[in-house]
C-alpha cells in the first residue's frame, strides 16, 4: 500500500510544491494540505497518515507546539521542512529532541535541476521515515566512567550518523568525561546547521564541542564536529593529528561523508581508532568502517531495535565491519571501556 503522506505548511506555494511531489510517486499518496495546525489537527485524526511533512513557522499555533501535543496523543512519522538560518536550525534541533525523525530545507524555487534532486530527496525522507522507529526523548542516565584513567592524544574515537542521528550522537558523547580521547564526528546537515547543532551539544556535553575549521591538533577532551557540506579527514602531523576540510564532491551520496572521515581514520590512526557508526538511511559509512576493522580498529554499530533508521549500520553489519553490535544506551561506555584497555599513553 502507498504511503499517506500529510503537507503541512501555512504557505500555498509550499504545500503545492510538496502536493505535488508527494502524489508523482506511486508510492506515495496524498491524503491532505493543512494550511496551519488546526486544519491539521482534523486531518490527523481523520486520515490517520503515514508520514507528515510539518513547517516550523505557522500562524496561531507553531510547529514545534503541534509536534509536541501530537507525539504525545497520537506519536506519527515527521519530516520537518526548515529555513535555512540560524532560527530555522535551533527550531529543528529542538523538533528532533520532540521526536521528529528527519528534516528537509525549503525548496529553492525556479531552479529546475535543483527543484528535481530535491523531491528525490524528500521522497527518499518520507519512505525512510514510513520505516522508522519513532524514538524517546534522551533521558539523563549515570555512566560509570565519571573520568579516564588514561588522558593521551594517541587515542581517537569517529562516529558518524545520519537519520536520528543528531539525538544519537548527542546520547553518546554526553556521557564521555571531561578528559576523554579526542572524537570527530559527521552527521549529514546542511552548511549553517552543523553550526548551531554543534553548540548545542557543547551546551550539554563534559566535553567541549565544535565545528571543525580545519589545522586543528586534536587533543582530550574536545570533539569536532564536520561542517555542513565539507568532508571532514584526519592526517598526520610528525607525533600529533590534525583536521583537514575536503571541499570535493560528494561521496556515498553526502558531503559530509562519513565513509571520507572512516577512511582518513583507518589510513592515519589504524588501531588506534574506534570506530562508531549510529542510525542512518542508505550506507555512507559502511564501507569506510570496514576499513577502519580491516586496520585494527574496534568497530561499532548500533542496534536495530534502537535505531531510528537501520540503514547504514545495517550494510555495516552485513558487510562485517562491526566488532561489536551494541544498543544506543550502551555505546558510550562501551567505547571508553575499549579504550581504557587499549591502554593509551599520557603524551599531550
Amino acid at each position: 500500500m502507498p504511503i499517506k503522506v500529510l503537507v503541512v505548511d501555512d504557505s500555498a506555494l509550499i504545500r503545492q510544491i510538496l502536493s505535488e511531489i508527494v502524489t508523482r510517486d506511486s508510492g506515495l499518496t496524498l491524503v491532505g494540505a493543512a494550511p496551519d495546525a488546526y486544519a491539521a489537527k482534523r486531518m490527523v485524526q481523520e486520515f490517520r497518515p503515514d508520514v507528515i511533512t510539518l513547517d516550523i513557522e505557522m500562524p496561531k499555533v507553531d510547529g514545534l507546539r503541534f509536534l509536541e501535543v501530537m507525539m504525545k496523543a497520537m506519536p506519527t512519522p515527521v519530516v520537518m521542512i526548515s529555513t535555512l538560518t540560524e532560527r530555522g536550525a535551533d527550531a529543528t534541533l529542538r523538533a528532533l529532541e520532540l521526536g521528529a525523525v528527519d528534516f528537509m530545507a525549503k525548496p529553492k524555487l525556479g531552479v529546475a535541476q535543483g527543484m528535481a534532486e530535491y523531491a528525490a530527496v524528500i521522497v527518499e525522507k518520507i519512505k525512510a521515515a514510513a520505516h522508522s522507529r519513532l524514538g524517546q526523548p534522551t533521558q539523563t542516565r549515570c555512566t560509570k566512567h565519571a573520568s579516564m584513567r588514561y588522558t593521551g592524544t594517541e587515542k581517537l574515537i569517529g562516529i558518524g550518523a545520519s537519520t536520528g542521528g543528531t539525538e544519537a550522537i548527542k546520547d553518546v558523547i554526553m556521557h564521555f568525561p571531561r578528559n576523554a580521547p579526542a572524537t570527530i564526528i559527521s552527521q549529514h546537515m546542511p552548511p549553517g546547521f552543523t553550526t548551531t547543532y554543534a553548540k548545542r551539544l557543547d551546551s550539554l556535553c563534559e566535553i567541549t564541542v565544535r565545528e571543525a575549521h580545519g589545522g586543528e591538533r586534536l587533543l582530550p577532551g574536545f570533539a569536532y564536529l564536520a561542517p555542513g557540506n565539507k568532508h571532514l579527514k584526519v592526517e598526520r602531523s610528525g607525533a600529533d593529528y590534525r583536521l583537514t576540510l575536503d571541499d570535493g564532491p560528494k561521496v556515498s551520496g553526502h558531503k559530509p561523508s562519513v565513509d571520507v572521515m572512516f577512511d582518513s581514520l583507518a589510513e592515519h590512526a589504524g588501531a588506534n581508532a574506534v570506530g562508531v557508526l549510529l542510525t542512518g538511511m542508505g550506507r555512507d559509512g559502511a564501507k569506510g568502517l570496514k576499513s577502519m576493522h580491516t586496520k585494527g580498529s574496534v568497530t561499532f554499530c548500533q542496534d536495530e531495535k534502537t535505531c531510528v533508521v537501520y540503514g547504514m549500520p545495517k550494510v555495516a553489519v552485513e558487510m562485517k565491519a562491526a566488532s561489536f553490535i551494541k544498543p544506543l544506551e550502551d555505546i558510550s561506555d562501551a567505547i571508553l571501556d575499549t579504550l581504557e584497555a587499549l591502554g593509551a599513553g599520557s603524551r599531550l
